[in-house]
Formats: structure tokens, C-alpha cells, sequence
């Protein structure tokens, strides 16, 4: 999963940026006329409505499969989603049809908003999501700041009737700590290890070529199973639902330079409660306890508002959300 590049909107003459750079992922995934001509009308709506309504916010664009995903995010006054998605309604004197506008254009559409907390506004514009049966799933990795790539990743496979995910945080950030977990991603996808410890062993000794990674890996299955997770070193695993927030933790070390003999661990995954995965860019005592019925929302809205709200700034930050079915 490529990373997402971030695009201050603070007044109207920032969403060209944005729209220029989309234009250019437009004609590098193949898109036509029509469908460049939608991706750009959508971040023109959406950069305009940081501007009149948000008092500023951001744009994200990335690359998932064939598709771009565009992400807004503002801690702006919020909104009634349900309203503003009429035809018709507006708060600032326009004609009212920004927001269904875009919804009618994108593949695929969702957002969620608080009074007082912002918004959070994800539109998919092209490409087909890779199924992921039983799960949905979704992540938002951003560079460290003043960088084009990131050494955080994240990747999926499926293996025995299981859904298998790896995110990786290349030590440091730049070029070498995205080889690093690049590295990490591709063992991930070719290793015949039966479960997500024997993985990580496997790789450890090709990782050494690398300045090393922290990496987690998580085995989904169908409810009831649960879930299995491994990891080395400070990635962050939660399963939150409505009425619990468990911490999954893994041990110390980093892949590539020591570890401790990796062991698998089980737990229990509670009914509607979602899956997080994160790495060291987002702080770790986060709580959606002031953000009701967040966790009703689609797993890329809920990767941005955590990203939002409680990325640190200064290195690359990766969040993925996973929904059991």
C-alpha cells in the first residue's frame, strides 16, 4: 500500500496543488477523461468546503490498488452529515450540493462528524477494493514530514482460510527505513511459515541487510476464532468496541538486528469490536471515547480520525483498521 502525501488547505488557493497532483495519479493508474474529470471535481468540492466551512484542514491523496483514495480531514465546527449530503442544504450561502456532489461521483463514499470535533471525509475514485472476505479492512500511512516516501508499510494476504496482515516501521525514516520495511512486506508475502511468529523468524536473518524494522504480524479468521497476533518491537495493537479497549502487546526488539525467540499470543476478539494496528507516529494512550459512533463508521474514516487526531508530527505514521464481519 503506497503512502498517502498531505496538503494543507488553508485558503483556496491550496486545492490547486492538490488537484494537480491527483491529475497526475489520474493518468499514472490509466484513468479516462471522465473518471480524471471526477477525481478532481471531488477535491475541488472537498478542498473548498475546508476553506468556507472548516476554517482549514487537510487533503490526503493515495494509491490503493487501481484506485485513488482521497481523505479530508478538519477540526473544524462539524457538521450534520445526513443534512448536508441533501441537495439543497447549506450553511454558507452556496447552492447546497458540494458534499452529495461528490458522494454521486466517488465509487465509494463515507464521512463522519461531530459537533465541535471536525469532520472526517473519505472518497475512493476508481479500481475495484481487493476482496477481503469476512474483514474490511483500510489504512492511511503518511511520510515523516519533508519526506516522499515512508518507511512505514503495510500489506494483506490470505493463507488457509485465513486473512494475514503485516504492518512495518523501518527504523529511522527515508529511503533505507522504507527499504527496510519494503523488504519486511516481501518476505511477508512469499513466506510458507504456518503462523505469524514462524514468519518473523524466517525473515530475520534475510532482514540484516537492512538498518531493521519493528513489525508486527497479525492471523484473522471467522468469528469465533481468534485473533493471533506476533510481533518485535513498538507497534500498537488495540481491539476496541463500545464497551471494551484491549492492548495486544508484543515483544521487545527489532527484526533484522535482535529479537527474542517470537511467540505467538491469542485473544479473543469481542463482538463489534475493531481491530487497530499502528506504528510509533501515532501517540499510543489514544481513546475514541469522546467520538460516538465513530465505530460505526468504515474502517478508512476511522484511520483517519485517529490519524487526525493523534499522529506526533515528526516520523512517518501508519494507521489500519480491521472490522471482522
Amino acid at each position: 500500500m503506497r503512502p498517502f502525501q498531505r496538503y494543507v488547505v488553508e485558503d483556496a488557493s491550496q486545492v490547486g496543488e492538490a488537484r494537480r497532483a491527483a491529475r497526475l495519479l489520474a493518468e499514472e493508474l490509466g484513468f479516462d477523461e471522465a473518471a480524471a474529470g471526477r477525481l478532481a471535481i471531488g477535491i475541488t468540492e472537498l478542498g473548498t468546503n475546508l476553506v468556507r466551512h472548516a476554517c482549514g484542514g487537510a487533503l490526503l491523496l493515495g494509491v490503493d490498488g487501481a484506485a485513488v483514495q482521497l481523505l479530508s480531514l478538519d477540526r473544524g465546527p462539524g457538521m450534520d452529515v445526513a443534512r448536508c449530503l441533501g441537495d439543497g442544504y447549506s450553511t454558507g450561502g452556496t447552492a447546497g450540493t458540494g458534499l452529495g456532489a461528490v458522494k454521486r461521483l466517488a465509487d465509494r463514499f463515507s464521512a463522519f462528524s461531530l459537533p465541535g470535533c471536525g469532520a472526517v471525509i473519505a472518497a475512493r475514485f476508481g479500481g475495484v477494493p481487493v476482496p477481503t472476505p469476512g474483514f474490511s479492512v483500510a489504512g492511511v500511512c503518511l511520510p515523516a514530514p519533508g519526506e516522499q516516501v515512508s518507511g512505514d508499510g503495510w500489506g494483506l494476504r490470505a493463507q488457509d482460510g485465513r486473512l494475514l496482515l503485516m504492518l512495518a516501521d523501518g527504523l529511522g525514516h527515508g529511503p533505507q527505513a522504507a527499504e527496510a520495511s519494503d523488504l519486511a512486506l516481501a518476505l511477508f508475502q512469499r513466506s510458507p511459515a504456518a503462523s505469524p511468529a514462524a514468519l518473523l523468524e524466517d525473515a530475520h536473518a534475510t532482514m540484516r541487510s537492512t538498518r531493521g524494522a519493528a513489525v508486527a504480524v497479525a492471523a484473522m479468521a471467522a468469528a469465533p476464532a481468534p485473533l493471533v497476533l506476533a510481533g518485535a518491537g513498538n507497534i500498537v495493537g488495540r481491539l476496541v468496541s463500545g464497551i471494551s479497549d484491549r492492548s495486544l502487546l508484543t515483544q521487545p526488539g527489532t527484526l533484522g538486528v535482535q529479537i527474542r525467540r517470537l511467540q505467538d499470543s491469542a485473544h479473543d476478539w469481542p463482538e463489534h469490536a475493531i481491530l487497530v494496528l499502528h506504528s510509533d507516529g501515532i501517540v499510543s494512550r489514544w481513546s475514541l471515547a469522546g467520538a460516538a459512533g465513530l465505530l460505526q463508521c468504515e474502517p478508512i474514516v476511522i484511520a483517519g480520525w485517529i490519524l487526525r487526531d493523534h499522529c506526533r508530527g515528526r516520523d512517518d505514521a501508519t494507521v489500519v483498521v480491521v472490522r471482522r464481519h
